[in-house]
């Protein structure tokens, strides 16, 4: 499919014919603006780059200097390019410079009042036939053009952070704007080795609107103390597979430029995902912008660097001096995925596994599965024969939990039903040991339900893993109102054992992880819901702008559509936001069984195996 494909704007009036591209101005020299002045030398343009700062021009000419440098290192480019491109880079103070120039992209900060007085004065300096650029990604386009002396010629061109890495550029039309500019700036997109989406007008667009709102989630999880910095960070980039958690991603764009996105899309929208958390204005105000000021949610080496230093902040959530008890044996309830996963991630560190389901025969049928999947190791020299052997020996199967009366830590893995979890918590109280540590690995469901149902709430807890368990790094640790500190240190300690990341957090619905990604995941639906964009073009956009491994259509397919929208009526009930409440289109699709790559349909077709 052609990405560029979203039906175009039709203008007010026809345009004069887009020029070649071929010298372009960039307003602007910070961290974006330098990176897109970088871009374009190093293929080829001409670039004026124009800021009233002497500083941050210098700064720009430092970093292209740097970034050819690193180029002709790695033999992506010749000595005799590098010269080339810093031959094709000046700098100036004054707009003037830009006269001549066939195309200027403003990257001025996102006010405004500075973005239309920049606006003007350029209007009055280029030629009749360049087009103009804004590099918002909250303000409102359309107005910038109608604004305007030369509203046909006026669009945006949003690039994404850092600007030579990431390869999305969003191309944003008004009602105004001349089919011919918009060719013209896809074109270069595209001759610059960047992937253009064509996008409509409103704050955010297609990428930041998707990507701020969990931003915003994730700064007021941390303001609520429910989890750590580290934590949070740590859930996403292990759970979800993120280049980045939240709050650095947050200190890389800048805290201040987050809340200006975040005020413009909840006027927009008045949706309260949107709504800023306060703890953004606190550190705004505070001039604790992030990275550029060496200080937002994290601390830095210096201003601009992207080096993490510790710093004096009071313990936060999760700190406990609990002791953690020995543990030997670990029993696995369950006899699907999960809990086939589960039991070989014990039984490869060591540890002896009860391995009980409902009959014999299934957890007879679960442990060849873990076979297999052990063999598979061995192929892929993961795990050598004996090793293999070894684990494979470790493991147990039962019929019945009675086998769980010596284990030191029972796990249970079966459905994802609140009744069922209770009547099996009720049955462990009864076969298992005093001091055996009971977990639940629900991912949804309240913990503290579980422990109710036993005589020992104290020794019960969270522990949610991810699938598939041998591979994903990531537990979470849920700990309820009534867990003891051993019971918590115990599990952690366990984690440490079996080479998993632990994250703390308390028992509310989603945990970390699930609470920040399913909203994000629902609102992508209601994008395509409204017909803003297309799923191919938000796939699109949230791997190349956002460096996710999997769009959130793809991931929703993979999940399961059923599983999506149980987990987003979990949080919408428990949150009572009506922005929760799930999209309508998911439900939809759930009633026809169109529940994703295990039915054949979802979103996308399949082909059936």
């Amino acid at each position: 499919m052609d990405r560029t494909s979203t039906p175009e704007p039709v203008p007010s009036q026809p345009g004069p014919a887009a020029p070649a591209l071929r010298t372009v101005a960039v307003v602007g020299l910070g961290t974006m603006g330098t990176g897109i002045a970088e871009v374009l030398a190093q293929a080829g343009r001409e670039v004026i780059g124009i800021d009233v700062s002497e500083a941050a021009a210098a700064h720009a000419l430092r970093a292209l200097e740097a970034a050819t440098a690193r180029a002709v290192r790695r033999e992506r480019i010749t000595e005799e390019e590098r010269r080339a491109a810093l031959a094709r880079f000046r700098t100036s103070h004054e707009l003037e410079a830009a006269a001549d120039a066939d195309l200027v992209i403003e990257v001025v900060p996102e006010n405004y009042a500075l973005k239309h007085e920049v606006f003007t004065a350029l209007d009055a300096i280029v030629r009749p036939a360049a087009i103009l650029a804004t590099g918002t990604n909250a303000l409102s386009v359309t107005r910038l053009a109608a604004d305007s002396a030369r509203p046909e010629r006026v669009l945006g061109l949003h690039f994404f952070n850092p600007a030579p890495a990431m390869r999305l550029v969003e191309v944003v039309s008004s009602v105004l704007t001349a089919p011919a500019a918009v060719t013209a700036v896809t074109e270069l997109a595209r001759e610059l080795g960047k992937e253009p989406v064509a996008v409509g007008d409103r704050p955010g667009f297609v990428a930041d609107g998707l990507l701020f709102g969990y931003l915003n989630q994730a700064a007021a999880m941390y303001e609520s103390r429910y989890a750590t910095r580290e934590d949070i960070d740590a859930a996403m980039r292990l759970g979800c597979g993120l280049p980045m958690g939240p709050l650095a991603l947050l200190d890389l764009i800048g805290i201040d430029t987050a809340r200006t996105v975040l005020e413009a899309m909840y006027t927009a929208s008045r949706d309260r995902l949107h709504a800023p958390a306060p703890i953004l204005g606190q550190l705004a105000e505070a001039g604790l912008t992030g990275r550029k000021s060496g200080r937002g949610f994290y601390a830095y080496e210096a201003p601009d660097s992207a080096v993490v230093v510790p710093d004096e902040r009071a313990p936060e959530a999760g700190a406990n001096g609990g002791a953690a008890r020995e543990v030997r044996a670990v029993g696995v309830a369950g006899s699907g995925t999960m809990a086939s996963g589960i039991a070989e991630v014990f039984a490869k560190a060591g540890y002896a596994v009860v391995l009980a389901a409902r009959s014999a025969e299934k957890a007879e049928a679960a442990k060849i599965r873990i076979a297999a999947s052990l063999a598979r190791s061995v192929e892929k020299g993961r795990l050598t024969a004996a090793e293999r052997e070894t684990a494979l020996a470790a493991i147990t199967p039962a019929g019945s939990l009675d086998a769980f009366a010596e284990v030191d830590l029972a796990v249970e893995a079966v459905a994802e039903d609140l009744a069922v979890k209770q009547q099996l918590f009720a049955a462990l109280d009864k076969v298992c040991k005093p001091g055996a540590v009971l977990a639940t690995t629900t991912s949804s469901l309240p913990v503290v339900a579980c422990a109710r149902a036993t005589s020992r709430p104290q020794d019960v807890i969270g522990m949610h893993f991810f699938n598939p368990a041998p591979a994903m790094k990531l537990v979470e640790v849920v700990r309820t109102v009534l867990t003891g500190d051993d019971a918590h240190a115990t599990v952690r300690a366990v984690c440490a054992r079996v080479r998993k990341h632990p994250v703390d957090c308390g028992d509310r619905a989603g945990f970390i992880v699930n609470a920040l990604l399913f909203p994000y995941l629902n609102n992508a639906i209601k994008m395509v819901q409204e017909h803003y964009a297309t799923l191919d073009d938000i796939d699109a956009a949230m791997k190349l702008g956002g460096g996710y491994p999997m769009g959130p259509f793809e991931l929703l397919d993979v999940v399961g559509l059923d599983v999506s929208l149980a987990i987003e009526k979990v949080l919408h009930r428990e949150f009572r936001d009506p922005g929760l409440a799930p999209a309508p289109l998911l439900e939809h699709l759930v009633a026809a069984g169109c529940l994703g790559r295990k039915t054949g349909r979802g979103f996308r077709e399949y082909a059936r195996r």
